[in-house]
């Protein structure tokens, strides 16, 4: 990669991670070609990016972006995007299934360095998909209750 490449990919990725909320960085050792476009094909459904980077194009890229230094060896996969939870799901769950070759580091939440302890805690809250079916359970309770009452009043009613 020439210099001027390098720039441009720096500059592309400035941009990328000021917009974002979220960012996993992953060891992914021995994964399969196979199963790392399994990861990007999952991702790319829910708007969230994922790349091999060299560590230190992606340090400039931070530090460029004004975003806490995370450190960085050996080989990284950087998986980012806008929705937090549904990052963490992702990598989490992706871990799961892939132990042996595949970890989750550490990443920058809300623009501050966090471990995969956070990231793993942020993976087991509710979706926002999950969140709106909760509330509307919450607001559709007392109407259901109410029609049960009368429904179980017309059954004693019919009964007596």
């Amino acid at each position: 990669m020439h210099r001027e490449q390098k720039k441009e990919l720096v500059a592309t990725l400035k941009n990328a991670f000021s917009d974002m909320e979220a960012l996993a960085v992953c060891d992914y050792k021995g994964l399969s070609v196979k199963h790392l476009e399994q990861l990007r094909s999952q991702a790319r459904t829910q708007g969230i990016k994922v790349q091999v980077i060299k560590n230190t194009l992606a340090a400039l890229a931070l530090k460029e972006a004004q975003l806490e230094s995370l450190e960085l060896k050996e080989t990284n996969l950087f998986v980012w995007g806008a929705d937090q939870i549904a990052l963490s799901k992702l990598v989490m769950g992706f871990a799961k299934e892939h132990k042996e070759h595949f970890r989750v580091k550490a990443g920058l939440y809300e623009k501050r360095a966090v471990d995969s302890a956070h990231i793993e805690a942020i993976s087991k809250l509710p979706s926002k998909q999950e969140l709106i079916g909760m509330l509307l359970s919450v607001w559709s309770a007392p109407a259901r209750y109410f029609v049960t009452g009368l429904d179980n009043l017309k059954k004693s009613k019919e009964e007596a």
